[in-house]
């Protein structure tokens, strides 16, 4: 597949104006990444930011007991690595793939070359950045205040709004880990969601079967995270996948 087939289908790449596309696209480097790979550690300078395809990357807090919990998703609607154009370089979370796929890589300079243009590139990505804050500051709500029923079903909503399908390779410990809650605790909310319907689960494999029955059992956080998206980056809906 040609790198330019490649690049329309993440949906923030595809935005960027025409000259930065021009400028990066020789720069990409294309490749897979596999079920639990970590991209980055907390507190190391990232070498290269990564625009996701099919995969869902994971942004995740670790404590010093090495105790974690997600705090945000990327998928092919976004880029992993917004510090390098933020000014930090480095983050205090740690990136795990949590559904295995293809990405873009490019290296961190480049990007960071092309914010520091000033131009429509950077408003883009500032926008982007937005939208990713209010997921973060949401998830933190709601791992708070809702049941993890109700946080499940925002999990698999997020998740879903990020993969050409509607099934997703996730064991229920690795759910349990990206919520910060206990396997058990995932397991019965699984079950719950089987019995009613609204996904079939086997063998590490969830398919959802009714989508709408998943946004009315999820709380508002979903909704908020949605909403704000398609406010800041409505260029989304126009590459995607369903």
């Amino acid at each position: 597949m040609k790198d330019r087939d490649l690049t329309a289908q993440n949906h923030l790449f595809a935005a960027l104006p025409a000259d930065a596309q021009r400028r990066l696209t020789p720069l990409i480097e294309p490749l897979h990444l596999s079920l639990g790979q970590v991209l980055y550690e907390p507190g190391v300078t990232l070498a290269h930011v990564y625009f996701p395809i099919n995969a869902i990357v994971s942004l995740l807090y670790v404590t010093e007991n090495g105790d974690s919990a997600e705090i945000s998703v990327v998928g092919n609607e976004g880029l992993v690595g917004i510090a390098v154009f933020m000014g930090g370089e480095s983050t205090t979370n740690r990136a795990i793939v949590q559904s295995a796929g293809h990405a873009l890589r490019l290296p961190a300079a480049s990007l960071r070359e092309e914010f520091g243009r000033h131009g429509a590139m950077l408003h883009l990505l500032l926008r982007y950045t937005q939208a990713l804050i209010t997921q973060m500051a949401q998830t933190a709500v709601c791992n708070r205040h809702h049941s993890i029923d109700q946080q499940l079903c925002r999990w698999l909503l997020l998740s879903l709004d990020r993969l050409p399908g509607n099934e997703l390779v996730m064991t229920q410990e690795l759910i349990a880990n990206m919520l910060g809650v206990r396997r058990e605790g995932v397991t019965e909310a699984a079950g719950k969601l089987h019995k009613r319907g609204a996904i079939d689960y086997r063998r590490g494999h969830i398919t959802v079967l009714n989508r709408a029955l998943l946004e009315q059992l999820s709380c508002e956080c979903y909704a908020v995270v949605k909403a704000e998206s398609d406010r800041l980056m409505p260029y989304q809906r126009a590459y995607s996948f369903k």
